[in-house]
């Protein structure tokens, strides 16, 4: 299953039923789990630990050092879940000692070409990020989050869960859970009706997101007045509780 102009570290350690195609390179502490696939001319460098059954297709640069002046050779890491498919030429950096020395991929993502994860970012599971998105460092994007083509993410900038970044949009503030922004710099446009109905959240639970919406969007209340009125909803909705607490962890505060 290995090919034999592939690479390997003796120090690798090479899960059962791993495939590993022409040209790779998999450097000493890494880790492969079952099942994994590296198509060919893909490059694990160190320090790297990658879950079962994800496929990486070529030229994918998983786990160099981070893009960062102040690294200095620090043994920073990257792990990896399981399933993902991380297409070709993505590039995933490992963290840096100024957050917690770790990049994390969680389970079951879509990564497509040329997306670029930047050092320190929280990647949670099942999202898709499309064609030449780029995460700056230290960026969380949570569960079920989709970020359309060419979707640029500031330094620190966190997505919620169940949220949607239109095309070629720029954030520089946080993306609420639920919600879809657009534009450069982005701003909201409604919740992410489609999305939710396909992960199963019935009517009740979406009327709630979308009274969420309208009183943090369209009651022009500012921010904190606005959060304060949701806190009145939260006994009755889970959903808007999430959002709560986004909005009061948020640094860099939230698109408006």
């Amino acid at each position: 299953m290995i090919h034999p102009t592939a690479i390997i570290d003796p120090q690798a350690q090479i899960g059962e039923n791993v495939s590993i195609g022409p040209y790779c390179i998999v450097a000493a502490d890494t880790v492969i789990g079952d099942g994994c696939e590296l198509k060919s001319h893909v490059v694990v460098a160190n320090h790297t630990t990658i879950g079962k059954g994800n496929k990486i297709y070529p030229f994918a640069s998983i786990g160099e050092d981070p893009q960062d002046k102040k690294y200095a050779d620090e043994p920073t890491r990257l792990i990896i879940g399981d399933n993902n498919t991380i297409r070709e030429y993505v590039t995933i950096n490992r963290g840096t000692v100024e957050d917690e020395g770790l990049t994390q991929v969680g389970n079951d993502n879509w990564i497509m070409a040329y997306v670029h994860i930047a050092h320190d970012c929280i990647l949670g599971d099942h999202t898709i990020l499309a064609n030449c998105t780029s995460l700056a460092g230290h960026v969380h994007v949570g569960d079920f989050a989709i970020l359309g083509g060419f979707t640029k993410l500031h330094q620190f900038c966190r997505v919620g869960s169940h949220a949607f970044a239109a095309m070629d949009s720029g954030f520089q503030k946080d993306l609420p859970p639920f919600v879809m922004g657009q534009g450069n710099p982005a701003k909201p446009r409604a919740i992410n009706f489609e999305g939710l109905k396909r992960r199963g959240f019935d009517k009740q639970r979406i009327a709630a997101i979308k009274t969420a919406y309208r009183v943090l969007y369209k009651s022009d209340l500012k921010l904190d007045q606005a959060v304060a009125e949701l806190e009145q909803m939260t006994k009755d909705s889970t959903d808007v509780q999430t959002m709560v607490d986004f909005i009061k962890k948020s640094s860099r505060s939230i698109i408006r």
